[in-house]
């Protein structure tokens, strides 16, 4: 197949096997880009480190001064790419995606890959999640970029990456494709679906290839206990809906309290912040499972588990909020452990194994936790039930999720923190119901071909072919001076006595990647006339696209 025939047909919002292929190919580039980062963070940590994630083993003075080290060494990847291009982390994806297609600026992935790794190696309380989804969004657009594939199959091209990368970094391929159509896509239509699915799998099968088949927190293991409990699960979760909304809002507090500052201060800031939390709590540092595990699950003291919980509560928004790069459902995950495991303590007074209880509430809390701070409940629950392997957790966390959530949005009027970030960027990030409808089409899928193209003719030479040949469009090319204008060509069927029969609408172009979204801004204000379709240079026109075509498909019956 040639590269053309591959492109007109990923113009169409159809399955296909072209699209397969793209998702697999999104896939696996996306996920090389984060198995690559993911060495890389291990082998910094590894330099200084006895084991991964393991900061407990620094003493005092090395874990005061190794945040800002990392952060002199994200200051000196910006200043290299520019500090412009400081921009990163889901809720910037999420704008790229919307109103970009999915192109993600080059330096910007730089600055992601180096600045994140720096940041985990350092340890701060961030999450590769954010990473993740940068670089997985970046490793495999550039790759529909460089095919110059259909702006409508490059957003799909991204979200495989994210799926990709979110796979690839936790080993969770249907929580990754749940959190694509859920956070960042926002909508679930199969022929989308089904290359994300195709990319997450590939993440899968390529991150246990290099880290094995281990699941992030699969030491954990959920507990069934009695259906009585299932009543303190409601009040449960509207205790986490009430954690979650004063995360968010101590975040937002934060990212306004701190704008004045230029960004060398900010992150000099955080990473003060975060080096003196961890000269007196090195538990707290990280965003990492396992120092969790041994204070839940080996049962130490309920202090030190409040300590722990605001610490990392309070390095975690002012790492966030100051800009280190960095994700945050890694410690919002852990803060649903710590927050769990402190809730379920109560239980004690009554029940025995309460090491059993700590565990499921500790997964319990994580589900409902980022339920309530991400707004992404089918996301939570299938990251947790993965990255625990315990399906039965289902019905708990169900009745978890629901009240935090509730909780979260109609009494305490919390909105998702990607939402809240984007707005305070002031990143566009919606779109009306008629361009996003059409953004799923390429131009490709629908122009005519069939055109006739006269080079400044005569009225009576055009007319002669409109008679012959009514349906075909007619362009008109005029050369005016160093330029060349286009004009469509139709009968003029207004009322005006004018002596012409004919009417000229000038044309606007757009790109053969172009979707029909493009094409509806351009001819929407005078609801006639068509735009021309041009490969590479404006004056090798391909094909044409009249109002009443774009009409046409825009009334077209869908299921």
């Amino acid at each position: 197949m040639s590269l053309d025939a591959f492109r007109q047909e990923l113009a169409t919002p159809r399955t296909s096997i072209q699209l397969c292929a793209l998702g697999i190919i999104g896939g696996v580039c996306a996920a090389s880009v984060i198995i690559l980062f993911r060495l890389s963070v291990e082998w910094l940590q590894l330099m200084y480190l006895d084991e991964v994630n393991d900061f407990t083993s620094l003493s005092a003075a090395e874990r005061l001064i190794m945040p800002i080290i990392g952060v002199l060494l994200i200051l000196c990847v910006a200043y290299l790419t520019g500090f412009k291009h400081y921009r990163m982390g889901i809720p910037f994806v999420i704008h790229r995606v919307k109103q970009r297609f999915g192109h993600i600026p080059f330096r910007t992935t730089i600055n992601q890959f180096f600045g994140g790794a720096f940041a985990l190696a350092s340890g701060f309380s961030v999450g590769r999640e954010g990473p993740s989804v940068h670089l997985g969004a970046a490793g495999s657009s550039f790759f529909g970029q460089w095919l110059k594939l259909p702006h409508n199959s490059i957003r799909i091209l991204s979200g495989c990456g994210i799926a990709a990368g979110i796979s690839a970094s936790f080993n969770t391929p249907f929580a990754a494709v749940i959190f694509v159509m859920e956070v960042v896509l926002r909508e679930y239509k199969i022929h989308i679906f089904i290359p994300i699915m195709l990319a997450a799998a590939c993440g899968t099968v390529m991150t246990r290839a290099v880290f094995g088949q281990a699941q992030e927190i699969d030491f954990i293991e959920f507990f069934e206990f009695s259906r009585w409990i299932y009543l303190y699960l409601i009040l449960f979760g509207i205790l986490l809906g009430g954690l979650a909304t004063l995360f968010n809002n101590a975040l937002m507090k934060v990212m306004y309290m701190f704008q004045r500052f230029n960004m060398i201060k900010r992150l000099l800031i955080a990473a003060c912040i975060t080096g003196a939390v961890g000269y007196v709590l090195p538990q707290a540092l990280g965003a990492h499972f396992f120092s969790v595990h041994d204070m839940v699950l080996q049962q130490q003291n309920v202090m030190l588990l409040v300590a722990v919980l605001c610490a990392k509560f309070f390095i975690t928004i002012i790492a966030i909020g100051l800009g280190i790069p960095g994700g945050i459902m890694g410690p919002v995950f852990v803060l649903g452990m710590l927050s769990g495991a402190l809730l379920a303590a109560p239980l004690g007074l009554a029940l025995d194994n309460m090491e059993q209880l700590s565990g499921s509430f500790a997964l319990l809390g994580m589900a409902g936790l980022m339920t309530s701070v991400v707004h992404a409940p089918l996301a939570a629950l299938s990251a947790v039930m993965e990255l625990s392997y315990s399906p039965e957790l289902i019905l708990p966390a169900i009745l978890v999720i629901v009240p935090a959530y509730v909780t979260s949005t109609q009494f305490l009027g919390n909105s998702s923190i990607f939402i809240r970030q984007l707005d305070y960027q002031k990143l566009p990030y919606s779109t009306s119901s008629v361009l996003e409808a059409l953004q799923k089409t390429g131009v490709l899928a629908v122009m005519d071909k069939e055109f006739k193209l006269f080079n400044n003719a005569q009225q009576h030479h055009i007319l002669q072919f409109l008679e012959t040949s009514p349906t075909h469009p007619v362009v008109q090319r005029n050369s005016v001076e160093i330029d060349v204008q286009y004009a469509l060509v139709q009968y003029d069927i207004s009322l005006s006595r004018e002596e012409s029969s004919l009417a000229f609408f000038t044309m606007q172009g757009v790109s053969f990647q172009s979707t029909l979204a493009e094409v509806y801004q351009i001819l929407q204000s005078s609801r006639e006339g068509a735009v021309y379709v041009y490969e590479n240079e404006p004056s090798n026109i391909t094909g044409v696209i009249t109002w009443n075509m774009l009409r046409s498909y825009l009334h077209k019956a869908q299921y």
